[in-house]
């Protein structure tokens, strides 16, 4: 399997995962020192523990946003098992059809052990 399909694999399945609430589905995309930067305030959150708990507390919010993010382009390195991955995302109010937030994101990939794991993320909030 390419780089690019197994990354796309693991996007859906981070989307499902954020839309059942899954905790243990999404612990598993994340690498142990995965970073991420957040839209709109530009928080940093550091650590796969530190972003299970800013999901968990996201999961238990009113309204309870379901994030999703939609791949455009996925670069691979040719020398390092690395890839980028830049695309949309768009958060909804539970049962909502209009998104609250949407804006564009970068994530960077790394392939261990046959697996591809989140290593950053990096969102801009533009609606």
């Amino acid at each position: 399997m390419t780089a690019e399909i197994a990354i796309r694999l693991r996007r859906a399945e981070f989307n499902r995962a954020i839309a059942a609430a899954d905790i243990a589905a999404i612990s598993a995309i994340l690498s142990p020192d995965v970073i991420m930067i957040t839209g709109t305030d530009s928080a940093v959150i550091a650590g796969r523990k530190a972003q299970l708990l800013a999901w968990k507390r996201e999961f238990s919010a009113t309204p309870r946003l379901i994030y999703t993010r939609t791949t455009g382009v996925i670069t691979a390195s040719a020398v390092e098992p690395v890839a980028m991955e830049h695309g949309h995302w768009q958060g909804l109010a539970y049962s909502q059809a209009v998104p609250v937030a949407s804006g564009t994101y970068a994530a960077k990939w790394r392939e261990k052990d046959g697996n591809w794991l989140l290593v950053a993320e990096i969102f801009v909030t533009l609606g």
